[in-house]
């Protein structure tokens, strides 16, 4: 697999560390994008990544083409938190959620798109690891919340479930490809989605973010 090095440098500043190579099956550049990462172009790319738990926005900006893909769950809340009056959890996992959101909307007005153009497709939030039994159906409760709470035109989804999911999104033309992976032969997503999902549990969202 080819480095970015190898392949140019990403259209927009700032995506440097995605691994970027070139997708011999479609001819054009491939992103690959992990938990937590999201990707934004201006060029005929696609952006790729494999979603269990967590929730991936295929968001663009529909008449100049400029868009991406990002990959995101929300930290943990619990009952028993709710019940201890720890607002401050639940303020943080809602906040996790408009960063990311918000992070990759942003770019993309600030590389040319017009927020009355955008157009989003949302994916992911299946139950594939069972001691986090309802962290994909929150991550699907957020998405849909946002979308309508922020009014942006929601094209298509394809929500929970219980297998991963591979997806395929060239922000050029607005076209998913997406495969639900029902025979999985090794544990990559569920170590991958354990391991963010222990990186951000207890950790606050540094800054804040003004949407344009």
């Amino acid at each position: 697999m080819n480095s970015s090095k190898d392949v140019g440098l990403p259209s927009i500043d700032g995506f440097d560390h995605i691994n970027r190579y070139m997708d011999k099956d479609h001819g054009v550049i491939a992103a690959k994008i992990l938990p937590g990462e999201y990707y934004v172009t201006q060029e005929d790319e696609l952006i790729t990544t494999v979603l269990g738990s967590c929730i991936s926005a295929c968001v663009r900006d529909k008449v100049s083409g400029v868009g991406g893909m990002n990959h995101f769950m929300l930290p943990e809340t619990t009952a028993d938190k709710l019940k201890q009056g720890n607002e401050a959890v639940v303020g943080n996992a809602t906040r996790y959620g408009n960063f990311a959101m918000e992070h990759l909307i942003n770019t993309i007005l600030s590389n040319g798109g017009k927020r009355k153009n955008l157009e989003v497709k949302v994916f992911g939030g299946g139950k594939i690891i069972p001691t986090l039994t309802d962290v994909g159906l929150k991550n699907i409760d957020f998405i849909l919340e946002y979308i309508d709470t922020e009014g942006l035109a929601l094209l298509s989804q394809d929500l929970g479930d219980i297998y991963p999911r591979k997806i395929i999104y060239f922000p050029k033309t607005g076209k998913v490809g997406m495969k639900k992976i029902k025979d999985l032969h090794n544990d990559t997503v569920i170590r991958r989605e354990r391991q963010y999902f222990n990186e951000i549990k207890n950790s606050p969202v540094e800054g804040e973010v003004e949407l344009f």
